[in-house]
């Protein structure tokens, strides 16, 4: 049956549209411009985003459409093998009776060509602090592949099998994470040589250790970690990215530029979107074998790479490291890679999975919902997220964030009355 609410009626009138906000031809007749402009105002936004990610699609068309697009995309639990990953890790069956850590992970190929994203759960396996790591690889999969497991040796020996993460040296810590990370992408480029693997394969990683009452991320690469505290949503981790006026981008540019590269649209000599990550031989130990391959291709001439000259890698696998202490208002964290973050902000992630958290209590339930709504967002990338419920709440007794739809129906309405009437006045006055 066709729905009749008038907020879904409106929903549907602009979410069909899909003109640039930035190209657009006014007219008093146009009604979709009006709607495309009343897009731009923060309230209509918010209405739209919150509807739109807190309530479930039923078309069976939206399912058809995306299974023609991506042979697996359509489904959770068919194909697992193929393009899916999702595990629950002891979860209890009551909601307010949480012995633990309570675990969601998921991994979805989307609409990418193939899948190069990968997790790791592993709880309690550092002297109590359990283990979590998301990996985002680029120009195959071989650097995941090696990674998965080898990160987690690494990390295991230079923790000293976590006793350092009890005695809560953060310096040692530091200093035992970063030898780890550069010590898995030295052998990881050994190995990518000695066995011609993808030359151009690389992939960044994110990695947690989560305690009773402590939070330490090890971070490379566009994944991202963000924790709910009461509520709200904290960002942990900056994107390594050479492009952006944040301050962790314009460092990147700083370092990449002293090592003697460039940027070029926004990318490492016009290749790569990122700027720290494991493997990627040619920004590495293969530098001046990829000024040649350009002469090649013809991106550069002979007089241009006579100019270069590396003082350093472009590319890095130095981590930062971050600790965080962990409260009783600490309720959970979300581990995912950019292909959730560039389409879902931090704050509606949050929210959704807390609201999902709150209507049944299934973790592994509430993280493949937030990875649906990225699919539903139509994100272009594999799609990687981990949730840790941390024990912390009574997600029984905790109230819905209920937002007030006929405010955010109203401020609409209002902005496209305005935008009408000022349409209607400029046609006014050019007569």
């Amino acid at each position: 049956m066709r729905e009749s609410n008038p907020l879904k009626q409106l929903e549907a009138s602009i979410n069909s549209l899909i003109f640039p906000q930035h190209c657009l031809i006014f007219t008093v007749s146009n009604l979709n411009s009006l709607y495309l402009m009343a897009l731009s105002n923060p309230q209509t936004q918010r209405f739209i985003l919150t509807n739109n990610l807190h309530t479930p699609s039923t078309s069976k068309n939206t399912h058809k459409s995306r299974s023609s697009s991506s042979s697996c995309f359509t489904t959770i639990t068919s194909r697992r093998s193929r393009c899916c990953s999702a595990i629950a890790i002891d979860a209890p069956s009551s909601l307010t009776e949480v012995p633990g850590i309570r675990w969601g992970s998921i991994a979805l190929q989307g609409m990418r060509e193939e899948m190069e994203d990968d997790i790791i759960v592993k709880p309690d396996s550092f002297h109590g602090f359990s283990f979590a790591a998301v990996f985002d690889g680029h120009g195959g999969v071989s650097s995941v592949q090696f990674l998965r497991d080898e990160l987690y040796k690494e990390c295991l020996e230079a923790l000293q099998g976590g006793l350092l993460l009890v005695e809560k040296d953060f310096k040692a810590i530091k200093e035992a994470l970063e030898d780890a990370f550069v010590k898995a992408d030295t052998r990881l480029l050994k190995w990518l040589e000695m066995n011609r693997e993808e030359g151009e394969s690389g992939a960044t990683a994110t990695a947690v250790f989560i305690g009773d009452d402590k939070l330490l991320v090890s971070h490379i690469g566009d994944s991202s970690v963000v924790l709910c505290r009461s509520g709200k949503a904290e960002m942990l981790t900056s994107p390594h990215r050479p492009y952006g006026n944040s301050k962790a981008s314009l460092q990147e540019i700083k370092r990449i530029r002293e090592a003697g590269g460039w940027i070029s649209n926004g990318r490492i000599c016009g290749d790569i979107a990122v700027s720290r990550a494991f493997g990627d031989m040619r920004f590495k130990t293969k530098k001046n074998e990829m000024l040649q391959k350009g002469v090649q291709e013809g991106r550069w001439t002979e007089k241009f790479i006579s100019r270069v000259q590396f003082n350093n890698d472009l590319v890095v696998a130095c981590p930062d490291i971050y600790q965080v202490t962990l409260g009783s208002d600490t309720e959970f964290l979300v581990l995912a890679s950019d292909g959730l973050w560039d389409y879902i902000s931090s704050s509606d992630a949050v929210s959704f999975v807390r609201d999902q958290l709150r209507k049944h209590g299934n973790i592994q339930q509430a993280c493949e919902a937030l990875a649906q709504a990225a699919l539903d967002r139509h994100t272009q990338d594999n799609v990687s997220i981990i949730i840790a419920d941390l024990g912390r709440t009574d997600w029984q007794n905790v109230p819905l964030q209920q937002q007030n739809v006929t405010f955010e129906l109203v401020q609409a309405l209002a902005t496209i009355g305005i935008v009408s009437i000022g349409i209607w006045f400029s046609s006014q006055l050019s007569l």
